[in-house]
């Protein structure tokens, strides 16, 4: 896993200012990608993710999968993450921000 480590350090700055709201809905104009690749064997899987305000993103992700839990809808217990406790696409689908957007590519 890459992280940039400038945003980081912003993050764990107290001295940090939050981000300047950039329309109605409170969002930043600040901008994500989140770019995974899966590789077994000859075969590979990558998912891609972008869109604005990762914080307005992971909010509803970790209410969903609270709500999915409390509901007996985890595939496995423990600390695993969503995709493996949950149905991936499933998972992906019920959040469907207009402002995210992701493809599932395939490639053997």
């Amino acid at each position: 896993m890459y992280l940039n480590h400038s945003a980081i350090m912003d993050v764990r700055n107290p001295d940090t200012p939050p981000p300047t709201p950039a329309d109605d809905t409170g969002r930043s104009s600040q901008v994500f990608l989140m770019d995974v690749i899966v590789r077994k064997g000859r075969a590979e899987r990558r998912a891609v993710a972008r869109g604005r305000d990762i914080y307005a993103v992971s909010a509803p992700i970790v209410v969903e999968a609270a709500q999915r839990a409390i509901n007996g809808l985890a595939k496995s217990t423990g600390a695993v993450p969503a995709g493996q406790a949950f149905d991936a696409r499933d998972f992906l689908n019920s959040l469907c921000p207009e402002h995210l957007s992701f493809e599932i590519q395939s490639d053997g």
